[in-house]
């Protein structure tokens, strides 16, 4: 099977196309290597796929019209896994056009390829972040998503939009992947696993929002990927009789759907740094800070359509996978 996968070099995206090449894929990996965090660390994870047999990069933006197709035009693709985007909710409040550019016209650009290609199956990621003000919990992929909270959110909502779109006239199959606070071993730096392990191994202070009334969805990487493996074959079939008015929301008459992908077990952030503390060994000073613009107090997932759709539900503990990310980190930062 020859796969495209979109943002290579980044955390999902270098643990995905691992997987693959491992399982006998060819992988042609896309990233721009980007500075939104240091390039370093993308080059460091594209250099353990550059030795990988049937592994090839191709250097190019989301957002240069021209050489998205002229990659579709040179390689044609079993499956397309789409994972490259703008990240970050905060960095969205002071760069928004860099979310449109990425998350919405480098989309468009995907699809306008895997449409000329009649593409068997597109897998994309979406976020939980489009869940926004919803209170209401586990979210449930039934949930309406009409109120983000952040442009970040906004744009993920959007091209859940968009791909419906091109499903229903194209017939393209897709399935969007709701992820929900993916950590581990290779992981960004700007999220709180590594900013927490860096201050608290340095002696600094760690900024805690919301006062630690906060809880997540903790989701180790190797879980994120089991399910993006099973999905990659989990190929969504038009429903005829679906109409909005009686039919889920995450699915369609057209051959579109939208799964989940969380531990299905909120963990509180206090303890998720109490868990920190014990796989570092040491303790965490706290700056204990009000709720951010853009923040949510909590997320937690509902895995049950995950599982109907392909018999998998994430598994790694917390413990576990800490411990997992904790090793990683003193042996890349030393």
């Amino acid at each position: 099977m020859k796969v495209l996968v979109t943002g290579v070099a980044g955390f999902i995206g270098f643990h995905v196309a691992q997987r693959l090449l491992a399982s006998g894929c060819r992988v042609t990996g896309l990233d721009n290597l980007n500075d939104y965090y240091d390039p370093a660390l993308k080059r460091a994870r594209l250099s353990r796929l550059d030795s990988e047999p049937g592994f090839s990069f191709v250097a190019a933006d989301l957002a240069d019209r021209a050489a998205i197709a002229a990659l579709f035009e040179v390689s044609r693709f079993d499956r397309v896994v789409h994972l490259a985007a703008q990240a970050g909710v905060r960095y969205s409040l002071d760069n928004p056009r860099a979310y449109v550019d990425a998350n919405l016209a480098g989309l468009v650009n995907i699809l306008e390829g895997c449409r000329a290609q009649q593409l068997a199956h597109l897998v994309y990621a979406s976020s939980s972040s489009v869940y926004g003000l919803n209170t209401r919990v586990p979210f449930r992929e039934e949930d309406a998503v009409d109120h983000p909270v952040s442009l970040y959110a906004a744009s993920k909502k959007s091209g859940e939009l968009l791909v419906h779109s091109y499903s229903h006239l194209y017939g393209l199959p897709s399935t969007g992947l709701r992820f929900f606070t993916v950590y581990g071993p290779w992981g960004r730096p700007d999220m709180a696993p590594i900013r927490f392990a860096r201050a608290i191994s340095a002696g600094d202070a760690i900024d805690v929002y919301n006062r630690g009334q906060m809880s997540r969805d903790f989701t180790y990487i190797d879980d994120i990927v089991e399910g993006v493996v099973r999905v990659m074959d989990t190929i969504p079939q038009a429903r005829p009789g679906w109409t909005p008015e009686t039919g889920a929301r995450n699915h369609s008459s057209a051959p579109y759907a939208v799964y989940n992908i969380g531990a299905g077990q909120p963990v509180g952030l206090m303890d998720f740094i109490r868990a920190l503390e014990e796989a570092l060994g040491l303790k965490a000073r706290m700056n204990l800070l009000p709720m951010q613009p853009g923040d949510v107090p909590h997320t937690w997932a509902s895995t049950q359509q995950l599982f109907d759709a392909t018999g998998f539900r994430p598994c790694t503990g917390l413990d576990e996978g800490v411990e997992r990310f904790v090793s990683w980190f003193r042996e890349y930062y030393g």
